[in-house]
């Protein structure tokens, strides 16, 4: 199930407010389907996906494996509400935009720490999740510092003694590491800052990482999920 959680059909056109009830919904109805074997689901997302992942893994119940590419262990975007519960969007500063091209950015570097105050406020709280973890992570990602996240969450993790994720790293993959074969995005508008910026990732690498990453995710859900008939395909 592919899940659209704005600009889409009725759903609101641009990233305002988010309320995870609108995720628990569909958590639950998979759960229900009948052709969801249980007791678990597995969840996959990628950038602003990553986070909404980690934050359903944090506060929902009946997840069992997560994935997360390329994601954040911070709430980014838009303020996100959970019952009584408000995480705030992350501050960015568009001051710390570069611009390596006349006119293209790189925003690596615009976000707050989200470990120091009063940014904490933005940080969802891994600790509570009670599933399998596993991160994707592009060592070349000019998004944002996607290492630096999955590494805060291992900690975060670690805290609450919990067990360590897996963690997987590709050398000079950019941002948008995609299933195969997807050709590299160097360069696109960015819709939260409304200019042309860069992803990073170099051609070569950047496509090994799409296909060995797809593969690990596959291995991986297949593992945590279905772990009665190892020889079952997703």
């Amino acid at each position: 199930m592919a899940l659209a959680y704005y600009n889409f059909e009725d759903l609101p056109k641009q990233m305002k407010t988010f309320h995870l009830e609108y995720f628990e919904e569909a958590l639950n109805y998979m759960l229900q389907h009948p052709k969801v074997k249980g007791p678990g689901i597995g969840l996959f997302g990628h950038s602003k996906g990553g986070d909404l992942v980690l934050s359903m893994a944090s506060f929902l119940k009946g997840i069992t494996a997560a994935a997360v590419v390329n994601g954040s262990v911070a709430n980014v975007g838009a303020d996100l509400h959970y019952k009584d519960i408000t995480l705030p969007a992350l501050v960015f500063d568009p001051q710390r935009i570069k611009f390596p091209k006349p006119g293209v950015g790189d925003i690596r570097d615009v976000l707050n720490n989200p470990l120091e105050e009063p940014n904490r406020q933005s940080l969802i709280p891994v600790g509570r999740a009670d599933c399998k973890l596993l991160f994707i992570v592009a060592e070349d990602d000019r998004n944002w510092k996607s290492d630096f996240f999955a590494q805060a969450a291992c900690k975060l993790l670690e805290e609450q003694g919990k067990e360590k994720p897996e963690v997987v790293y590709y050398a000079k993959a950019g941002h948008y590491i995609e299933p195969p074969y997807f050709p590299l995005c160097k360069v696109s508008v960015h819709k939260l800052v409304s200019l042309p910026v860069i992803w990073g990732g170099e051609p070569k690498e950047h496509c090994f990482a799409q296909v060995d990453s797809w593969q690990r995710i596959q291995a991986f859900l297949l593992k945590h999920l279905n772990q009665e008939s190892s020889s079952s395909k997703l």
